[in-house]
């Protein structure tokens, strides 16, 4: 798959959209499969439902993809997803987290916010993180589209948003089986669901510059089954081996450089 239209976009606006990475028959069995997830999630005592991020419960969030099906951890690392990963943030990276937001009808929009805005702390200079969103169904605007602020990678502090960043958002459209590339400095909200009988099912495949902490510890949420079947360059993306420390004091010293000189230059 030749990307290279597609990663410019990215790098000059903040986000792209691949359209048939999945066929219409994978991308609904892999929906069929987060179902099946969202089940399982429950069995084992972790809601999906009315959790807080969401402002009622027609938003089903599933959780520890990585850990309930296969398939997720073979997303998570397939090579187009891989390909704008590295295009935005370069070789040193982790898996952050990997989760799903299935949209009912009725659903509401989250409050509005960027994903690096929450592990790391202003300014945001670099694009640091970037999420891989896969669309299981087809996504527009009348079905809960997430919805961004055209050029908000560019925002380096939380007093450059708009008043209201919500009223100037637009949605994104893709066609199931097509990923979504965002920054990680985009602001952004979930779409409402204003469908009367259509689902909105996504994955939202978070990835971060290896010196930024990751939303989850991989230690503790994968069973020593699961990383027993992960290969070697998995287990170093999801930050289980030693190197992670090493390669975190490396990181940690570029990012301060990095910040000292964007400050310098203002």
């Amino acid at each position: 798959m030749d990307l290279q239209a597609q990663k410019a976009h990215l790098r000059e606006h903040g986000w792209c959209v691949v359209p048939n990475v999945l066929s219409r028959a994978e991308a609904d069995a892999i929906r069929q499969r987060l179902w099946r997830a969202g089940d399982e999630s429950e069995r084992r005592g972790v809601p999906t439902r009315n959790i807080g991020l969401d402002p009622n419960e027609h938003n089903v969030r599933i959780f520890y993809l990585l850990e309930l099906d296969p398939v997720f951890r073979d997303l998570i690392q397939h090579p187009a997803a891989i390909d704008l990963v590295t295009a935005l943030l370069g070789p040193d990276f982790i898996i952050s987290n990997f989760t799903a937001n299935i949209a009912l009808p009725g659903s509401q929009s989250m409050r509005v916010h960027s994903d690096l805005s929450i592990v790391a702390p202003e300014p945001w200079y670099h694009p640091w993180s970037l999420n891989i969103i896969w669309c299981l169904n087809d996504v527009d605007e009348e079905n809960g589209a997430t919805r961004y602020l055209p050029g908000s990678h560019r925002i380096r502090w939380r007093s450059e948003l708009p008043v209201d960043p919500a009223a100037q958002m637009v949605p994104f459209s893709a066609p199931a089986g097509s990923i979504v590339a965002m920054d990680g400095r985009i602001w952004h909200t979930s779409g409402a669901n204003l469908s009367k009988d259509r689902e909105r099912a996504l994955l939202f495949g978070y990835y971060s510059s290896s010196f930024i902490r990751p939303q989850v510890n991989w230690n503790a949420a994968l069973s020593p089954e699961t990383i027993a079947a992960l290969s070697p360059q998995m287990k170093e993306w999801l930050g289980l081996g030693v190197r992670a420390n090493v390669k975190l004091g490396t990181r940690l010293r570029e990012a301060a450089t990095q910040k000292l000189q964007a400050a310098v230059g203002e």
